[in-house]
């Protein structure tokens, strides 16, 4: 039996609409509302700055295909902690889920509560914000507690109507809007532009908004025929935010001078305002609030599957793989929740989201270029679902990335250290588990082999 077959959870329970609204709720936050206003600062260019949103998709799409093939060969809840442990070491997957457990997936969570208390004051003027994202991830948290049939109804219901709400604006935007002097095909000077740092700058803020189209590994245990339905999941849910990003930003383009975005944080609302008045920056502010729901919800759902998995692995961490009669893992549900509602109080969520991005991207070259370190040394393990385009999209992924972590590393030594330094804490971790889980009454426990198909772990 297979490391994955032994822990695989409740097969069937989650179908394929709702990993792909997962994928879809995980993506689409704040930041395709928010880069924008930077990038029109130092490109002036209508293709450029197109080209960098499908750019950003080709890469999250170049990282979906080969994170399919993973999770289909190695079908078990937890994204990255699953695949580095089973291709490289059981300490470089803790390391991973010691991200994802602790910050990786509350640090955001507690940054899209505080733009939902944000944006819902255009809703509700005077609404403290705090409150309002305290009452955000408390909803999502009990939710998730009432087990996968009530979180997926929520969840899905939630994703539709952002979705809805999004092509509402992207229709009236072209059909209501006020033709600018914006052309995106490419003209002089502007495949020099392409090869600038500005445009090198702007692609890492794009990255970051593509981020979470690997959100369907997370539940791969749970999905209802995986080998299927995952790919799919992630492949449809990715299309999908592509096309919505570029059409986005076509209409905030196409509507509104360059000049009043640049600079602007809240390019939607400015659009908005543009577009429809006083009252179309309130109904952009309320499709960013709403739509941060099921984000919120979506990261609620998988985070506490991470620490669930950690939890049937080590004897240390066995509480957290306790599941409810819903089915849910509630001990971790809570303790994500709890962290989140820490940072969210204490405000200190973006300097635990500076130090972590390091962190998340290195793990995340290490799971792509694990496709082809197992294509190399585990040709005939069953691989249900193969990348397509390989050996070209994990190569065009992992220069990309490589590129990314260079910049940061760079441009933010010390936080690019930091993140080191927080993976180095885990490993200390890992190791200091291992010694104790291996001291018990009467002796030294016996180390568990594990044989994943021919691939053998200690």
């Amino acid at each position: 039996m297979t490391d994955s077959a032994a822990h695989r959870g409740p097969h069937g329970t989650v179908s394929g609409v709702t990993a792909t609204a997962i994928v879809i709720a995980d993506m689409v936050g704040v930041g395709v509302f928010t880069s924008l206003g930077f990038q029109v600062s130092d490109l002036k260019s209508g293709f450029a700055l197109m080209l960098l949103w499908l750019i950003g998709g080709i890469i999250a799409i170049c990282g979906a295909v080969c994170y399919a093939e993973l999770a289909t060969m190695l079908p078990r809840s937890s994204g990255e902690y699953n695949f580095l442990r089973q291709i490289y070491h059981p300490a470089f997957g803790f390391v991973a889920g010691w991200l994802s457990a602790t910050v990786g997936f509350s640090a955001p969570i507690a940054l899209a509560a505080m733009a939902f208390g944000g944006y819902f004051r255009s809703v509700l003027p005077g609404a403290p914000p705090l409150l309002l994202g305290l009452a955000a991830i408390w909803l999502a948290a009990l939710v998730q507690l009432c087990g996968v049939r009530a979180g997926g109804l929520f969840h899905n219901l939630w994703t539709a109507l952002k979705l809805a709400l999004i092509v509402a604006f992207i229709i009236g935007g072209f059909v209501y809007g006020d033709s600018q002097a914006i052309a995106f095909a490419p003209g002089p000077g502007d495949f020099r532009l392409v090869a600038s740092a500005p445009f090198a700058i702007s692609l890492v803020f794009v990255m970051y908004s593509y981020s979470g189209w690997n959100a369907a590994t997370y539940i791969a245990g749970e999905l209802r025929d995986p080998a299927r339905n995952l790919p799919r999941a992630l492949f449809a849910g990715t299309a999908i935010v592509i096309v919505l990003y570029v059409l986005l930003n076509a209409v905030f383009l196409t509507s509104t001078p360059m000049a009043e975005l640049a600079g602007q944080i809240d390019v939607a609302v400015v659009s908005g305002r543009h577009l429809f008045g006083e009252w179309g920056g309130r109904f952009v502010g309320a499709v960013i609030s709403l739509g941060l729901i099921s984000s919120i919800s979506a990261m609620t759902w998988i985070g506490p599957r991470v620490t669930m998995t950690m939890g049937e692995d080590m004897p240390v961490l066995r509480l957290f793989s306790r599941k409810s009669r819903h089915g849910v893992p509630a001990v971790a549900i809570i303790f994500q929740l709890l962290v989140s509602n820490l940072l969210l109080l204490t405000g200190s969520f973006e300097k635990v989201l500076d130090f972590i991005q390091f962190s998340l991207m290195f793990c995340s070259f290490f799971t792509v270029a694990g496709v082809i370190k197992m294509r190399m040394t585990q040709p005939n393990l069953p691989r249900p679902y193969r990348a397509w385009g390989y050996p070209i999209t994990p190569l065009i992924f992992l220069a990309m990335t490589l590129f990314v972590m260079y910049y940061l590393a760079v441009s933010r030594p010390l936080e690019a250290l930091a993140g080191v330094g927080i993976m180095l804490a885990g490993l200390l971790l890992y190791y200091g588990s291992q010694l104790l889980s291996n001291v018990r009454p009467g002796g030294i426990s016996q180390t568990v082999r594990i044989k994943v198909d021919g691939l053998d772990r200690a």
